[in-house]
């Protein structure tokens, strides 16, 4: 299910990227399409967001993948990084980060951080499912970060879990 969310996600997310009419011969005849002409790079935050990752290639196969890890500290609820490779010049690449939950809003924060820092203008988050309070601090430290959602819960619990939110999105993905 969250290959074919994420899909949907990102075919909206990207409905914008620069693109130019192409003309493709199919066994039948010739077909219309549209071949995106910008650099496109996709950043899933580990180890989560790599669920996400295959439907996004899937979409646009030329799109080159850095990676972010962040790991959340369960008392307190604070991201540390713990690994960053991203590709070259973001300055002129149109951005996915894509992580599948938004809770609090401090990894996708360091995050966005991180790939402002590395050059990174025009940056878009996707994520499966979000909480009200992560997106405000998004919005409060990147305004112009787009946020793609399906859904946006209630708020958060006093463990800092979407409520009534999936739970740990990555020990669900991969049985930990």
């Amino acid at each position: 299910m969250a290959v074919r969310i994420s899909l949907l996600l990102a075919a909206e997310a990207t409905r914008d990227v620069p693109g130019l009419d192409v003309t493709v011969q199919t066994p039948l005849g010739p077909a219309s399409g549209r071949r995106v002409t910008r650099d496109v790079v996709v950043v899933p935050v580990l180890r989560a967001g790599l669920g996400m990752l295959d439907a996004v290639l899937e979409l646009i196969p030329t799109a080159r993948v850095g990676h972010i890890g962040l790991q959340r500290d369960e008392i307190t609820a604070v991201a540390s990084q713990y690994y960053s490779k991203l590709p070259a010049d973001l300055s002129r690449s149109f951005v996915l980060m894509i992580d599948p939950m938004l809770a609090t809003g401090g990894s996708a924060v360091a995050a966005l951080d991180l790939l402002r820092s590395a050059g990174a203008h025009d940056v878009r988050m996707i994520c499966i499912v979000a909480a009200p309070e992560g997106i405000a601090l998004v919005e409060r430290h990147h305004p112009d970060a787009a946020i793609y959602t399906p859904v946006v819960d209630s708020g958060l619990n006093a463990h800092k879990f979407i409520v009534p939110g999936l739970g740990d999105f990555g020990d669900r993905l991969y049985g930990t």
